[in-house]
């Protein structure tokens, strides 16, 4: 069953842990330092079981502003927070940034708790009740309970228990199991056991000897052992804190902040879409490109802030960005992240992800700019089936496949396919590879068909007495590049319709045919005649090319072509033609002699040909070529098959 996390908030010396303390008997401060110093550095976790039959998970964050990359990391995967203010000092510096990373993180809902309400007379605490309530206002705090407790004698810890209960009670606990996602808050080796990690599940659910993969990195190791909240168990769900001993992995090979997933569920990118929210707080405007310090997870990553729509960002003001991170995070589509400055270190905003793995974005012209608001308006308005469409159309001539998909949005299996039904039924996504399920829109189709359509019609234009275009050199005048696959796809579509035709590995408008002129016939009967007599021994390209030199050199070169092209000519190299038959006969006698003395050399093949080494050896090489020899040592033998 999925467990409820609770997250405790709230500035250093409020008494968080000693609320967790009074409520679940568990002490989270566990390193010596924290003992010493009497303030929680590192995250603490207990867990509470309610009268409701659910296990919450709690996680103890530190107040300290020292500590705020830890807290960050704790609140990551809240549900509910319990936001703690001493009585005796009421609305503090750390109150206000934790409540703020709260609402930057997507928490929904808690409550709150005054805490040391032993310390302060009556009308004192009912003054910090109206300011904190003041404080809350207009968030999702607004209506919370406020209840005062005394962690030591253990006065209103009932109550906060009774008001878990009840809004744990009332959740939907209902969950499309998918990958399994958990961020890496701890790295250790136990003696006896080998690699361990802990952090909380934040999707999906794994089993006992099923891989990981940790992202961004890309290794795997095996699941040895599950533990949640220090009880071993077979099988995790989501919001569990847990601890899984791994095998065939090392504990350098992971760090704080990797993402243990399901192999193949993620994406690793530098650059990532999002929505930004500037908070009030930040004072300062935001300029484009400011170093900052993003929080995802568990994990801090140094980057820059790209602003997609305008030069500088108002405190209070919402937009679309392009973080452009120093090293590959791993996320899904609504992850939540924050922002910090880079130095001084505050928080001055965040949001939700929205893209995992984008293209570069331009911002540089007024145009650039309408176009970015273009495409987040229409992605705002999109339901599931037209992202999955955005995302094929971002992908351009290199398609997408459903594999990638899934990782780019966090569908998955039975609900993707469903979710492609519609697009691929109604032609709004093109399947060009079964195999790989790779698809390409249908508006990224029309734009590389009507480019091929006019490539050839330029060719046909510049190229007369050429028959058609190699695929690879159309491939390679695409603009942008066009995957291999998904070209030949598009080539056969195209065919199959009669817009084009084929003709060997050359392609061609369909009707297309070659028109010779007059002098362009009379150029044909010649040089056609010319490899004719010569049989073996024809003159090299340069002798050919100053034999008709009355012709431009273009001309002559387009006649072989199409003399190539009617499988008249058959090119040994690039400076070598000979006449079709005069090889055929030729491959048949030395297919015959090596039959009969089982192999040929070059002075065997001169004795059986007459020919110098200026024709033999090219002929002999040509033979290799197609595949009808191979040469071993300095003899040549027939190719098998």
């Amino acid at each position: 069953m999925r467990e409820i996390i609770l997250g405790t908030a709230g500035h250093v010396d409020h008494g968080k842990t000693s609320l967790i303390r009074a409520l679940t008997g568990i002490e989270t401060d566990r390193l010596k330092e924290e003992k010493a110093r009497g303030i929680t550095i590192e995250l603490g976790f207990a867990y509470l079981d309610l009268p409701c039959g659910h296990r919450l998970g709690i996680v103890d964050v530190p107040g300290h502003e020292k500590f705020i990359r830890n807290m960050v990391a704790g609140a990551a995967g809240m549900d509910l927070a319990a936001f703690v203010v001493a009585a005796d000092e009421g609305i503090m510096p750390q109150t206000v940034e934790h409540f703020e990373i709260c609402r930057l993180l997507g928490v929904r809902d808690g409550l709150i708790v005054l805490t040391k309400k032993d310390v302060v007379e009556p009308e004192w605490l009912d003054m910090v009740t109206e300011e904190v309530r003041d404080f809350f206002a207009g968030s999702f705090l607004e209506n919370a309970p406020i209840v005062p407790v005394n962690a030591i004698t253990g006065e209103g810890v009932d109550e906060i228990v009774r008001l878990l209960d009840a809004k744990v009670a009332a959740l939907n606990f209902h969950e499309e199991f998918g990958p399994f996602r958990m961020a890496v808050d701890r790295v250790f080796t136990m003696k006896g056991f080998g690699t361990v990690i802990t952090g909380t599940s934040l999707a999906g659910r794994i089993e006992t000897g099923a891989e990981l993969m940790f992202y961004p990195g890309g290794l795997t190791a095996k699941i040895r052992g599950i533990q949640v909240h220090g009880k071993e168990v077979d099988l995790v769900e989501a919001g569990h804190r847990t601890a899984i001993n791994l095998q065939g992995i090392e504990k350098e090979q992971i760090n704080r902040g990797d993402m243990a997933a399901t192999p193949g569920s993620l994406i690793a990118s530098t650059l990532l879409d999002a929505e930004f929210h500037h908070l009030q707080s930040a004072r300062k405007e935001l300029k484009n490109r400011t170093q900052v310090r993003v929080h995802l997870g568990t994990r801090e990553i140094v980057g820059r802030i790209a602003l997609l729509e305008s030069d500088t960002l108002a405190p209070g003001a919402t937009t679309h960005i392009q973080l452009i991170l120093q090293e590959p995070v791993a996320v899904w589509p609504g992850d939540r992240y924050v922002i910090r400055s880079y130095s001084p270190i505050t928080t001055i905003g965040g949001g939700a992800i929205l893209n995992s793995a984008p293209r570069k974005r331009k911002r540089t012209l007024e145009r650039d700019r309408i176009a970015n608001q273009a495409h987040f308006a229409r992605l705002a308005e999109a339901d599931s089936e037209q992202k999955l469409l955005i995302l094929a159309e971002e992908a351009g001539g290199k398609g997408i496949t459903a594999d990638q998909l899934a990782a780019r949005t966090g569908v998955f299996s039975k609900k993707l396919k469903k979710q492609l039904q519609h697009p691929i039924s109604t032609g709004a996504l093109v399947l060009v590879d079964s195999e790989s399920q790779r698809m390409l829109a249908a508006t990224v189709a029309e734009g590389i068909n009507r480019q091929i359509a006019d490539l050839l019609a330029a060719f046909h234009r510049n190229n007369p007495l050429k028959p058609g275009l190699a695929k690879e050199e159309l491939r390679s005048q695409l603009r942008p590049a066009v995957d291999q696959k998904v070209l030949a796809a598009l080539l056969a579509a195209l065919v199959k319709k009669g817009v084009l035709e084929q003709v060997g590995a050359e392609v061609k408008l369909g009707g297309h045919t070659v028109v010779l002129q007059v002098n362009e016939q009379e150029m044909e009967q010649k040089i056609g005649d010319l490899y004719r007599e010569a049989l073996l021994t024809p003159p090299n390209l340069k002798e050919v090319l100053t034999a008709f030199g009355e012709f431009p050199e273009r001309q002559i070169r387009q006649v072989i072509d199409l003399l190539l092209a009617k499988e008249e000519l058959i090119k040994i190299n690039e400076m070598l033609f000979f006449h079709a038959p005069a090889i055929q006969a030729l491959q048949e006698e030395v297919i015959a002699f090596i039959r009969r003395e089982g192999e040929i050399d070059a002075q065997r093949f001169k004795d059986l040909t007459g020919l110098t080494r200026k024709f033999s050896i090219p002929l002999l090489e040509y033979f290799d070529k197609i595949k009808l020899t191979i040469r071993v040592d300095d003899k040549r033998v027939l190719r098998k098959g």
